[in-house]
């Protein structure tokens, strides 16, 4: 079974907060998950939900703040191992093109 997750951890600070999110990111490096982040998060997948929740775990933690604001979405397809890219996968057969567009 895999476990996906839509995962964003920030400060709430006043300007740029790439640097905290890169520690949330690299924190993930200590579990045995794969991830992808993206503009507005990481994309994580893990083989059961402990391991998934101790690794996000970790990213909140390792964001320094007096206050962190973590965004976290799951979804445990419990019959089904089904990987990330597979879901993308199945929404562009149904398109019948790529999910992407760049603007013009």
């Amino acid at each position: 079974m895999t476990v996906i997750a839509m995962l964003s951890v920030a400060p709430v600070i006043e300007g740029s907060m790439s640097g905290e999110v890169a520690k949330a990111v690299a924190a993930l490096d200590d579990f045995d998950v794969s991830y992808e982040t993206n503009p507005m998060g990481t994309i994580i997948e893990a083989d059961g939900i402990d391991e998934l929740l101790a690794a996000v775990a970790a990213a909140h933690k390792a964001v320094d703040g007096d206050r962190v604001s973590t965004f976290l979405k799951v979804d445990d397809k419990r019959t089904v191992d089904q990987r990330a890219a597979d879901k993308v996968s199945a929404v562009e057969e149904h398109l019948g093109r790529s999910a992407t567009k760049d603007r013009e």
